[in-house]
């Protein structure tokens, strides 16, 4: 019997999008839910009824809910395709843990970035700076977080990366010009097609969070 996987997602979310990248490391076909955050659909109550949160992945009916925990239930039911954990325990525990920091620090401080404004904005903004510096002595001279191929923190921050026009636009800065061998970094993720294809265009990203500025007052 062949796999049903559906993924309940929201075209914008860097959460949203790991799940992406890894189905598509896999080569695994699904069916794509868009979900609208204000009217959430009957389904994602259904499946995700602790956090009612994107993403979801239905694999043959089951859900598995939150994005580094689907990342890696992808990996273990699909292990002989593109293993994006290690299979070494203490690697595989540091790869762990450098996903957690991704999902606690970068994600709070871009989010302040774009919705903030004057001083709190200003420290955002270089709390921002110093963990993708840490990010990247992490990286070292490595291709990717994984070695020589895309793993498992690769997976978990390069869709942070078609958020960066946003947070460089709102917040008036250069990751580039502070963290240039992170950029370098993904640009050569989006030369796999699993990443281009999977990762939403960044001035797209950027007209949403206007409107997400907007709501809030901030222009």
């Amino acid at each position: 019997m062949a796999d049903e996987i559906i993924l309940l997602d929201f075209w914008p979310s860097m959460f949203g999008m790991r799940v992406r990248v890894a189905l598509a490391e896999k080569g695994l076909k699904y069916e794509y839910k868009e979900e609208d955050l204000r009217n959430k659909s009957p389904l994602l109550l259904e499946m995700n009824p602790v956090h009612k949160k994107i993403p979801v992945l239905i694999h043959n009916g089951k859900p598995i809910c939150e994005s580094l925990i689907i990342v890696q239930y992808i990996d273990e039911v699909w292990k002989d395709k593109a293993p994006l954990l290690p299979s070494d325990p203490y690697q595989r525990a540091q790869a762990r843990f450098w996903a957690d920091y991704v999902d606690k620090k970068p994600y709070e401080l871009g989010r302040k970035i774009w919705s903030t404004k004057g001083e709190e904005q200003e420290t955002a903004k270089k709390e921002f700076i110093e963990c993708l510096k840490l990010l990247e002595g992490e990286l070292g001279e490595k291709p990717y977080f994984g070695g020589e191929k895309i793993g498992f923190v690769d997976v978990a921050l390069v869709t942070f990366s078609c958020w960066f026009h946003a947070y460089e636009s709102f917040g008036n800065f250069s990751i580039e010009a502070e963290c240039p061998k992170l950029i370098a970094w993904t640009k050569r993720c989006m030369e796999k097609e699993s990443v281009s294809s999977s990762l939403e265009d960044p001035h797209k990203v950027h007209g949403f969070v206007m409107g997400m500025r907007k709501k809030l007052g901030i222009e």
